[in-house]
């Protein structure tokens, strides 16, 4: 039988609460939450929360495991478990593995393998191509996330950069389509004349020049305006510029807006100054841009004009990363330590704790319509942390359970720490100890 846990006196951070609170945990239910609980007759184990803070794990709606095919440089075990070490209990996982998830049969491997494999809660998007729209529109969106549409370079055969292929996903899919939205045609021609005129050794910080503002704006646009033409469901991800921000609003409740928008933590943190000191391991696409750039992001986080936060985790090995910057990976690990990189936002007073909690959790439950998750509510799954807003944790080499063994992060002292973290009411990480006997549930969505 699972273990019930009752956290006393810990401050409860999430909608309805922010303030001191008993909890009872019976998974994979939060089964009680009140001022004071006693008496209790079944057997318990009991923790106790002074100082510390539970929020909702966070759902990240971004995220790249590499399996199958690319098991070199992560796998959906090794990736869950740093996600679940840093307070990430639900993961939204990418397309393009090997081979790509493009069809209903390649993503329901995808869901055996985490059935078997993940230590978080899943769920996993279908690519669309030029040509898959009777895949797209036969899958169940009761059980899938949504649609992932690459409208900027990618892997294999997921660049869809024919018009009449976005217009008719955009017309005919009744899901959420996420997009990844960069002009290749522009990205094409600033490389041609970059490396025409400096060669092709060029130093980290010349990507954000060849994935320049214009390419995220231009593709952006496009697909704000497909959507609005159609009325698709549409989910922009990982804006990396300040103008993007103009196509977005911040007047309509999220619960009905069709349009919405994703920042990401390397645009919340890092900016084109850090290509000097990090060089590739920075290199994602979208591009890191300039400090105005992140603080303009960071902004909108804070009124709504972004509506979620997520990680766009996607390791790739050390060595690779080490190639020339033309021909190294875009892409880095972050779930381990996503929630306490906005947790030093937060200190920093660049977020308020109820942001974090919104962008992280609540707004992604409610976007995608997550059923009985992403809040701390009785009844609803126990997907919760427990965290020490005052105790710090140092990233070293040596405590990265990420595959690839590195980090961005590597030599930064975080404000704040990640104590425990529980998935369905099962206490999974505790500080630095896992308990792997069970493993996380197949998101389900109400729509």
């Amino acid at each position: 039988m699972s273990k019930k846990y009752l956290i006393k006196n810990i401050f409860i951070a999430s909608e309805d609460y922010y303030d001191y609170y008993d909890i009872l945990i019976d998974p994979p239910y939060i089964s009680k939450i009140e001022r004071c609980i006693y008496d209790l007759e079944e057997k318990v184990i009991e923790i106790n929360g002074e100082g510390k803070i539970l929020l909702p794990g966070m759902i990240d709606d971004q995220v790249h495991f590499r399996e199958p095919g690319l098991t070199h440089k992560g796998e959906i075990y090794t990736e869950s478990k740093a996600a679940v070490a840093g307070g990430i209990t639900s993961y939204m996982e990418m397309p393009n593995t090997i081979p790509p998830a493009i069809s209903v049969e390649e993503l329901e491997k995808k869901y055996l393998i985490a059935k078997e494999k993940s230590l978080a809660n899943y769920s996993f998007y279908i690519g669309a191509s030029n040509d898959n729209i009777q895949e797209l529109l036969k899958a169940d969106y009761s059980k899938i996330c949504g649609i992932k549409i690459f409208m900027g370079s990618s892997t294999g055969n997921l660049l869809v950069d024919n018009p009449k292929s976005i217009e008719t996903i955009f017309s005919e899919c009744d899901a959420l389509i996420a997009t990844h939205c960069e002009d290749d045609s522009i990205i094409k021609k600033r490389l041609e004349k970059i490396t025409e005129e400096y060669g092709f050794d060029l130093p980290a910080y010349y990507h954000a020049i060849i994935r320049n503002e214009d390419a995220c704006y231009a593709s952006s646009k496009f697909a704000v305006e497909t959507a609005k033409k159609y009325n698709t469901r549409l989910h922009i991800l990982h804006i990396s510029t300040a103008k993007e921000l103009t196509l977005f609003s911040n007047t309509i409740p999220l619960k009905e807006k069709k349009i919405t928008a994703e920042a990401c933590i390397h645009h919340l943190w890092f900016s084109d100054e850090d290509y000097e000191k990090l060089g590739n391991r920075i290199k994602w696409n979208p591009s890191i841009k300039t400090a105005y750039d992140r603080e303009k992001i960071i902004e909108a986080v804070k009124n709504n004009l972004i509506d979620v936060i997520a990680t766009d985790h996607a390791p790739h090995t050390i060595e690779e990363k080490s190639k020339p910057l033309l021909e190294a990976p875009s892409g880095g690990p972050l779930v381990q330590h996503a929630l306490l990189a906005l947790f030093d936002l937060y200190h920093q007073n660049k977020l308020s704790l109820e942001t974090i909690v919104q962008k992280t959790s609540h707004h992604v439950a409610d976007m995608f319509g997550i059923i009985n998750r992403g809040y701390i509510k009785e009844g609803y799954f126990a997907d919760a942390v427990v965290a020490d807003l005052n105790n710090s944790t140092s990233v070293t080499k040596e405590n990265l359970l990420y595959k690839c063994k590195w980090s961005p992060f590597e030599g930064h002292t975080f404000s704040s720490k990640i104590e425990k973290t529980f998935v369905n009411g099962i206490l999974v990480y505790d500080n630095g100890k896992f308990d792997e006997s069970q493993t996380g549930m197949r998101l389900a969505f109400k729509r």
